[in-house]
């Protein structure tokens, strides 16, 4: 009895390897557009508010951190509605550089957003969803300031749990900035009133210098090694013309007294 040959099958041929987009295809992609920038009317307060706290951060952190200030973070890279712009913000880690847009599945979420509450944005339920989108962004510690509000001008969130929970107002450490090691603190400000500052110690007495603040007090340092540098000059002059005097007094009291000698001298 003859073996039974197995039966064999015809399988289709490879399909060939192509480079992706050699294929014809019905229309063009549509790609993903992330804008840059959305007009959105700021008030003086707001902007200035809102620059002097951004130059501050970036003059103590450009040499480790990020800086932004109303530019869109995004963080869904599939649609460019998920995003924010806070008034200021800090990723930790490499040096400043600018950037147009904040793409954090690219560069990592902020580890701090800081919003300065204005006219436009005003308003509970709005700010509700609005830090329902820091959540989703991931950022670490969120600040809210508000300039006019005298009871409770300065809130923090911080990320827990996946969550953002907001301190409470009898919390002792309410105004620590952990992501910095720094407090916050409200100064007011002849042009602009409440500020939003932060500081080296608890009290608010050590501040953070804004670029102006650094330029003068580097002024007054320098005036005063100039008028330190003059005294010091005048009271090498006074000493040199005390030691010409003294010299000249010992000079003429010699010459007395050889003169005294020399006629005491016997013949």
């Amino acid at each position: 009895m003859s073996a039974v040959e197995p039966e064999m099958t015809a399988r289709p041929p490879a399909a060939p390897h192509r480079r992706l987009g050699a294929h014809v295809y019905r229309r063009p992609p549509e790609p993903v557009v992330f804008p840059e920038a959305e007009e959105v009317p700021e008030t003086n307060r707001h902007l200035e508010l809102r620059t002097a706290l951004y130059l501050i951060l970036k003059r103590e952190l450009a040499h480790a951190a990020t800086l932004g200030s109303d530019q869109f973070v995004y963080w869904d890279p599939t649609t460019p509605r998920k995003r924010l712009a806070p008034d200021a913000f800090v990723r930790l880690g490499a040096p400043h550089r600018t950037f147009r847009t904040w793409k954090t599945w690219l560069h990592g979420a902020p580890d701090l957003g800081v919003e300065i509450v204005s006219e436009s944005d005003e308003g509970e339920p709005a700010w509700e969803e609005k830090i329902e989108r820091y959540r989703a962004a991931g950022i670490r510690e969120v600040v809210r300031f508000d300039p006019d509000d005298g009871a409770r001008p300065v809130r923090v969130w911080d990320a827990l749990d996946g969550d953002l929970v907001e301190r409470s107002p009898d919390d002792p450490d309410l105004c620590a900035c952990e992501t910095l090691g720094l407090w916050w603190t409200v100064v007011e400000d002849p042009s602009v009133g409440p500020m939003l500052r932060l500081a080296r110690d608890r009290e608010g007495r050590e501040l953070l210098p804004t670029p102006d603040e650094a330029a003068a007090k580097e002024r007054e340092a320098a005036a005063k090694e100039r008028e330190a540098a003059a005294r010091a000059r005048e009271a090498e002059a006074e000493a040199r013309e005390a030691n010409r005097k003294l010299q000249a007094e010992l000079d003429a009291l010699r010459a007395e007294l050889a003169q005294a000698t020399g006629k005491q001298t016997p013949r």
